[in-house]
């Protein structure tokens, strides 16, 4: 369902499709149909296996009242180019293995390995073994790794900077599963689940399994109701089963700002904004230098230093960073590693800024790409200076004379 509603979200779904094909899975099939739950239209995504989709391959079946019970046999083998059965299921170290062996880019099987990592984790602590001799069950499955892997695809493609999301409807009632019958949520689940905000409803069945409970756990860095956002489009990711309510998953594909009609019909947007600071006086000039350039080349707004004078007459830099809230964590511990401070500030604030845009003109010197912005009444625009740099250099003419040209345009 994850995968699904992450799915309608692409401009192109058949990039995705070919990428998912080339991963060459043996036996694996991917099935992307239309479906429709309490009038709602969707995308269902089946994984099959030998032309079968298994119904229940996140660790727990299904509902206790469904009466179904499943019976799977432990095979576990390093071959990775063994053919693909129903009954096939990895341990915890072939499903790494085998991730890495995958023609992915080093984020998405970090991303992959990760969401594994917790599963793992939760399951040894359940069951009291150690992490190395975890067997998964549904979970450790081709299909399931086909889940976890095109989800992590996924956010890549959709270049995904934050991800809020609400608090987790977990179902209530009993499960059956390849240890008995256990309460929803599920222990594992319900590891996972630690200090995330969950509730359960009145829907009797598993709603939140492992799996979806640790891609949750892994990609949401804030768990909250749905505050102001200015939303682009809006994907809707199906399940099998039929409840009183929808069973889906709905996905807002949004922007971190709110848009204000101004009285003149222009249009401003106003969202949050960290800025992180400490006080340097025992670094060198090019030590800060480099942590002003690191700083930049992961996420950050802007940098700047200012010079101050601290305790005992000395001479010192204020470092200053500006961030979004979904990289303040990052940015943080970077400016802890990278410098010699025992902490940071951090202050938030509320922006207003103009609405920005790119456009490309066409010059005597080649394609030069034009920063817009709009707002308030008022209209900027000035050149990007990394292409006029560029062309300055490749037709040998001065920087003014390219910024020039662009201008008359």
């Amino acid at each position: 369902m994850v995968m699904a509603a992450l799915y309608e979200l692409l401009p192109d779904k058949s990039l995705f499709q070919n990428k998912m094909e080339k991963l060459g899975f043996p036996g694996v099939s991917i099935e992307y149909a239309e479906s429709t739950k309490c009038g709602i239209t969707g995308t269902h995504i089946s994984i099959k296996i030998d032309g079968i989709e298994d119904m229940s391959y996140d660790f727990h079946g299904h509902s206790d009242s469904h009466n179904h019970e499943h019976h799977h046999e432990h095979e576990h083998s390093h071959d990775h180019s063994d053919s693909c059965s129903r009954s096939r299921r990895y341990s915890y170290k072939e499903i790494l293995e085998l991730i890495q062996d995958l023609e992915v880019s080093e984020r998405v099987k970090n991303d992959a390995v990760n969401v594994y990592s917790i599963i793992g984790k939760a399951e040894a602590h359940v069951h009291g073994t150690p992490l190395d001799e975890i067997h998964f069950h549904e979970v450790g499955s081709i299909d399931a790794v086909v889940d976890v892997i095109g989800c992590s695809l996924l956010m890549e493609m959709l270049e995904v900077t934050d991800v809020t999301a609400s608090p987790i409807h977990v179902g209530f009632g009993m499960v059956r599963c390849e240890h008995g019958i256990l309460p929803v949520p599920a222990p594992a689940t319900a590891e996972i689940l630690k200090d995330i905000p969950i509730y359960n409803g009145r829907i009797e069945g598993e709603l939140c399994t492992p799996t979806g409970a640790a891609l949750l756990r892994h990609f949401v860095s804030e768990f909250s109701e749905m505050f102001p956002m200015l939303v682009k489009k809006i994907g809707y990711g199906m399940g099998t089963k039929d409840f009183e309510a929808a069973n889906c998953l709905r996905v807002f594909l949004y922007e971190n700002a709110v848009p204000t009609r101004q009285g003149d019909g222009s249009t401003i947007f106003s969202d949050d904004v960290y800025e992180i600071s400490c006080n340097l006086d025992d670094m060198t000039p090019e030590a800060i230098g480099a942590v002003f350039e690191l700083l930049l080349e992961n996420g950050a707004l802007d940098v700047y230093t200012t010079p101050i004078m601290m305790k005992k007459n000395r001479p010192a830099v204020m470092l200053t960073c500006l961030c979004t809230f979904d990289m303040h964590d990052a940015i943080a511990a970077l400016i802890i590693k990278h410098t010699t401070t025992l902490g940071v500030r951090t202050i938030k604030y509320q922006r207003t800024k103009m609405k920005r845009t790119v456009e490309t003109v066409n010059t005597e010197y080649g394609e030069i790409r034009i920063k817009i912005a709009e707002g308030f009444g008022i209209k900027k625009q000035k050149p990007e200076y990394d292409d006029v740099l560029e062309a300055s250099k490749k037709h040998g003419v001065p920087f003014h004379r390219v910024y020039e040209a662009v201008n008359k345009n």
